[in-house]
């Protein structure tokens, strides 16, 4: 347990400066684009008279410096104050604290269906590389995998939502239907059926792959050999020893999909209308609200820093080697 904080207290002050950088490029690549807030806004109404745009760029503190706008940004975080959104009228942590959770549950929910599901296939396929089974799953997963994440989408949409109507088309829940407790989580659970089986089938069939590969890798290891001539079951050298071993690798790729997998959820959420965090981009950059812009990919990369932090602690308590040479020095 030592031997973790000590680990957690080390990746977390170094994710300090990396935040500072992310800031900094985030700022300045925006500053460099074309446009900006009030042009977006200029054409939505369809053009505006010069005082209005000088009326426009002096409330949104577009007429200072570049220097000067950076220091009132970087003042404003250290208060936790990601600033105003120009598009939505409204303080940017507000629409950050009222769309994450849809994206955080949604990610979820498909991160440990897709984690579950292929790391037991994959045990599947790799007790006995090889074998019929084992080649059925692998080319049932590389055809998952090569399906672009949007058709997938569509398609299952038109099939149960269109075709069969079992299964709600669009949104996080059943707008204004006054639903609480109980009713409203079966309510959201079915509103996230076809998106999380989206995400999760592709990851699911990563996940599965990358097992499989580490079970037929750890197969020819000689503490296998010994098990087998100890005469230990084919199901305890499976589970206790080809698996364990096996899983150190996926949890790696883990870490790496669940900070894709928030990417990812842009597609997603645009096809089944979420009311969550990628959508909330793409309505940031349709909108040119670069303060908004700013706050998402600032906590997004806060959610890939705590990501990768929560792996690296399983990381280590799954094998007691990594991180020994941080906490001993």
């Amino acid at each position: 347990m030592k031997r973790a904080i000590q680990l957690i207290r080390r990746r977390a002050i170094s994710s300090i400066p990396v935040l500072l950088v992310i800031v900094l490029l985030t700022f300045f690549l925006l500053e460099s684009a074309s446009g900006d807030a009030v042009d977006a806004y200029l054409v939505s109404i369809g053009g505006g008279d010069p005082s209005l745009v000088q009326s426009l760029r002096q409330s949104y503190g577009l007429d200072q410096s570049v220097i000067a706008r950076l220091w009132l940004y970087l003042s404003s975080l250290a208060r936790f104050d990601l600033g105003w959104s120009v598009a939505f009228d409204r303080p940017v942590l507000d629409l950050l604290i009222e769309r994450l959770p849809n994206t955080l549950l949604l990610m979820g929910s498909a991160t440990t269906l897709s984690f579950g599901l292929g790391s037991a296939l994959g045990i599947l396929a790799g007790a006995r590389p090889g074998s019929l089974r084992d080649r059925l799953f692998s080319t049932v997963s590389l055809v998952l995998y090569a399906i672009p994440s949007f058709w997938l989408g569509l398609m299952l949409s038109i099939v149960f939502s269109v075709e069969l109507r079992w299964l709600p088309t669009s949104g996080i829940e059943t707008i204004a239907s006054g639903r609480t407790g109980l009713a409203r989580v079966a309510d959201i659970a079915t509103h996230l059926v076809l998106p999380v089986a989206t995400l999760a089938l592709i990851y699911l069939a990563l996940f599965l792959r990358v097992m499989r590969a580490g079970m037929a890798e750890v197969w020819r290891l000689d503490f296998v050999l010994f098990a087998r001539a100890r005469g230990l079951s084919r199901a305890r050298i499976v589970l206790r020893h080809v698996a364990r071993n096996a899983v150190l690798p996926l949890v790696t790729m883990l870490g790496l999909r669940s900070a894709a997998m928030l990417g990812g959820s842009v597609v997603i959420e645009s096809i089944f209308a979420i009311p969550g965090f990628g959508r909330l981009a793409q309505e940031a950059v349709s909108g040119r609200d670069a303060p908004l812009l700013m706050g998402i990919i600032l906590v997004s990369a806060v959610l890939v820093i705590l990501i990768n932090l929560v792996i690296d602690t399983l990381y280590a308590w799954l094998d007691p080697r990594v991180g020994a040479s941080e906490t001993a020095s």
